[in-house]
């Protein structure tokens, strides 16, 4: 992989070049990518792209940050995609083949439960961020992030 392409993935498209809020616009990002993988494919769709995402945004974030003392770039936001998309893998029931009122709410706030357990960075998020300095850090500390989303927006969803 060279280091353009490393850092078109990386970035999410240049979405992680934003000048504020660089993770906030990659997880914005991803909803325009995890509407119509939910829309189409369901739950595989969601499980599926997050893997494969997952496995190439690490040799991505490896490339990037393998000669940098910054190990965790701003401008990195791919580990932002994989958590948003891992975000709606519980409510994929509610998404598969609709799209509604219901539907845009459920993804407003799976992205918001999303940013929220990033920012927070609470139990495994926080180890994942602090502990593993290395592009599996970068990458695992947003799946964690997206797992808690996860959770509450299926408990959330329930109600609705």
């Amino acid at each position: 992989m060279t280091n353009k392409i490393a850092l078109v993935i990386a970035t999410f498209f240049g979405t992680g070049l934003s000048p504020k809020a660089p993770g906030t616009a990659g997880s914005f990002a991803t909803l325009f990518l995890a509407c119509p993988l939910v829309y189409f494919f369901g739950l595989e769709g969601i499980v599926y792209s997050s893997v494969v995402i997952f496995f190439i945004g690490v040799a991505a974030v490896h490339k990037i940050i393998h000669k940098s003392t910054d190990k965790d770039p701003g401008k990195i936001v791919i580990d932002e995609t994989v958590g948003q998309l891992v975000s709606f893998s519980l409510v994929t029931q509610h998404l598969y083949h609709t799209f509604s009122l219901k539907a845009l709410l459920i993804y407003l706030l799976g992205f918001g439960l999303f940013r929220l357990f990033d920012i927070c960075k609470i139990g495994p998020v926080k180890w994942a961020d602090s502990k593993l300095h290395n592009a599996w850090g970068v990458m695992l500390d947003d799946v964690f992030a997206g797992l808690f989303a996860a959770i509450v927006l299926m408990l959330i969803t329930t109600k609705l």
